[in-house]
């Protein structure tokens, strides 16, 4: 694998933030959308698919897997899967780059199926952990052949030959875990169960439903939800229409928030309960953050509205942080130009992220004067109203990092820049274009 050039990029104060305007599809449901079309019998179309590098990547694997995978225009795509337990032994190892979604749903995926793949990426995935997913498939009959160590990529994995229903409770909030044992249940006989203590998000449920599976969900404890699918379906094609990702959503709401006198409308914006926990915050500290023309096209959906506003700092709990866990760098940019303290409870999970995002996020804001501090697994802001900006900010190949310290560079007293941009092509394509047509000063 070669090294992209890098992409050093800057953004200064700006005026006002205007303008109406599409972020890219959801990057959680593409992935799943072009696993679930493979996994179907037949033809399935994608609408609005996000055409990031990741999810790139995880077409390539389909494609690697057997599955055919054609762009038919823009954003549209058509998938001729091959059925569950169908994928064919790949002739190389499959690339994931920084895709730690695509490689962790597609072990799942290759689990329960009697093939032979190896995984691999780029040097920020070669340090993420994939032993939370290993350990399950492997109780389901998968084998490791060869791994890195510590359970890390490269990683070839032998799927079962007769896989083996389980029940299984994620030891950490993770849609990801959650998934992959799912993904391998579908080549299990009987019924695979997975218990989570805290909600993670459900685009898999959903997509799993849509495409024919039997699938119930029910609550468990207080925050918990029990999942049950029922194995060895057949998965019958069907469209998807993807939203626009609230993720991404989220730098140009900020960067409008943060900004005087902007206003930005953000158009089909997925609404999901289970992924709007920075919506929820940001009204506690105050942001002025409208929905319109609220829908469900498979997915809760509305338009936003967002005006810049005066922000306080608040307490965000922990019980929160599957609903926003990759919102808290973009979050700590709000915090920092509110008035008052703002404590992110609970971030043990950002540690394993495309970096250790905790750690990458304080280091963000520290080197542009803002006083912060990690107490165990919470991230505190002293919050001013304004940040003093003037820092190069190491972004550790995390696109979140970058994308959040340009927005806040829009809004601070010194230009904001960042190592490396070039990441940000992996879930937001276009993103430096498209913060300067709504007004932003970004070179």
């Amino acid at each position: 694998m070669t090294s992209a050039p890098v992409q050093p990029v800057a953004a200064r104060r700006s005026g006002p933030l205007n303008g109406r305007l599409r972020v890219p599809g959801d990057k959680s449901i593409s992935h799943r959308a072009l696993i679930f079309g493979a996994l179907a019998a037949g033809g399935t179309r994608i609408g609005g698919l996000l055409e990031g590098e990741d999810v790139l990547n995880t077409g390539k694997a389909m494609r690697a897997l057997g599955a055919q995978v054609e762009r038919v225009g823009a954003g549209e795509w058509r998938v001729q899967g091959v059925g569950v337990s169908g994928f064919a032994r790949p002739a190389e190892a499959l690339d994931f780059g920084n895709s730690g979604t695509g490689c962790r749903l597609v072990m799942g995926a290759v689990a329960g199926c009697p093939i032979t793949a190896t995984f691999d990426g780029d040097a920020s995935l070669r340090k993420r952990p994939m032993r939370r997913v290993l350990d399950p498939l492997q109780r389901m009959g998968a084998r490791v052949a060869a791994g890195g160590e510590g359970g890390r990529l490269p990683i070839t994995l032998s799927g079962a030959t007769d896989a083996v229903p389980i029940t299984y409770q994620t030891p950490v909030p993770s849609a990801q875990v959650k998934s992959a044992v799912l993904l391998a249940g579908l080549g299990a006989p009987g019924a695979t169960t997975v218990i989570e203590r805290e909600a993670t998000r459900d685009h898999t449920e959903r997509l799993l439903r849509h495409f024919g599976a039997d699938i119930q969900t029910e609550p468990d404890g207080e925050h918990g939800r029990r999942i049950t699918l029922v194995g060895q379906p057949e998965l019958v094609p069907a469209p998807v229409v993807v939203p626009a990702d609230p993720s991404s959503a989220a730098f140009p709401l900020v960067a409008a928030l943060i900004n005087p006198g902007s206003e930005l409308v953000l158009d089909g914006v997925m609404t999901n309960p289970l992924r709007t926990g920075l919506f929820t915050t940001l009204r506690e500290m105050g942001a002025t953050i409208e929905l319109l023309s609220v829908r469900d096209d498979g997915e809760e959906v509305a338009d936003l509205r967002i005006r810049a506003s005066p922000l306080r700092g608040v307490d965000v709990p922990a019980t929160r942080a599957p609903a926003m866990i990759d919102e808290y760098p973009i979050l700590a940019v709000a915090a920092a130009f509110a008035e008052g303290t703002t404590r992110m409870r609970g971030l043990k999970e950002l540690r394993v992220k495309e970096s250790d995002r905790l750690a990458a996020t304080a280091e963000m804001l520290r080197v542009n004067g803002v006083i912060v501090g990690i107490d165990g697994d919470d991230l505190i802001v002293e919050g001013r109203g304004r940040v003093q900006g003037g820092g190069l900010v190491a972004t550790h190949m995390d696109h979140r990092i970058a994308m959040s310290a340009l927005v806040m560079g829009l809004a601070s007293g010194k230009p904001v820049a960042v190592d490396d941009a070039g990441f940000i092509a992996t879930s937001f394509p276009g993103f430096v274009e498209l913060m300067r047509s709504l007004g932003g000063d970004l070179s």
